[in-house]
């Protein structure tokens, strides 16, 4: 299965995302796309920096050119997958339990484009992830990232920045209407766990 994380900022994809690593999920973030860009130009991994950067390569190259990126990871993570369980089926002298699926997360999909373009992936689940914005604020207060928010007012600032109506823009909100399901992680890190595992269910079902 392909999971994609989709949320505003410190709702807790990042630690949605760690819990599935910790479960042998393959990770890749749209973000780290964004943060390698910004390391060859010499630019330092501000939010304003790679939400302009970020602008910059969706009206250059299309809004869904992060997306197209990640893809390309992802059917190469496939392939190598593929290969190795041939191998593997080819070599299994121990009658060792091969499992016939790779299991994916994406993180830090902030366009409806982004969003449509890793929907092409079989398998692949939009999840959105939120939280009150006071609870988001006091996480950033705690993550003490540079180029996060101050006051809960800098914060509302920011988000409506991310919510233009252009293609080359983050459009969280409209990125968000297409989750499949949505997560509340208003609690402890247990109950979020507890929550992914429900859902997990589910689609396995």
């Amino acid at each position: 299965m392909i999971i994609g994380l989709t949320g505003k900022n410190a709702a807790g994809k990042g630690e949605l995302a760690s819990y599935l690593k910790s479960k042998g999920f393959v990770y890749f973030s749209l973000s780290d796309a964004l943060r390698e860009e910004a390391t060859k130009r010499g630019l330092e991994h501000t939010r304003d920096n790679l939400i302009e950067l970020g602008n910059e390569l969706r009206k250059n190259f299309g809004p869904e050119y992060l997306a197209q990126q990640i893809n390309n990871k992802i059917k190469q993570q496939l392939e190598n997958y593929n290969k190795k369980n041939t191998i593997k089926k080819i070599n299994n002298l121990n009658n060792e339990k091969i499992n016939n699926n790779e299991n994916i997360v994406v993180d830090s999909i902030r366009s409806p484009f982004e969003a449509k373009e890793l929907m092409k992936n079989k398998n692949f689940t939009l999840i959105g992830v939120d939280a009150p914005i006071e609870l988001r604020f006091e996480r950033l207060r705690a993550r003490n990232r540079v180029g996060d928010a101050k006051t809960v007012e800098q914060l509302e600032q920011q988000e409506q920045r991310e919510n233009l109506n252009n293609a080359s823009n983050q459009q969280l909100d409209e990125t968000f209407k297409l989750s499949e399901k949505v997560i509340i992680n208003d609690g402890t890190l247990e109950e979020l766990h507890k929550k992914v595992d429900g859902f997990l269910k589910e689609i396995k079902n």
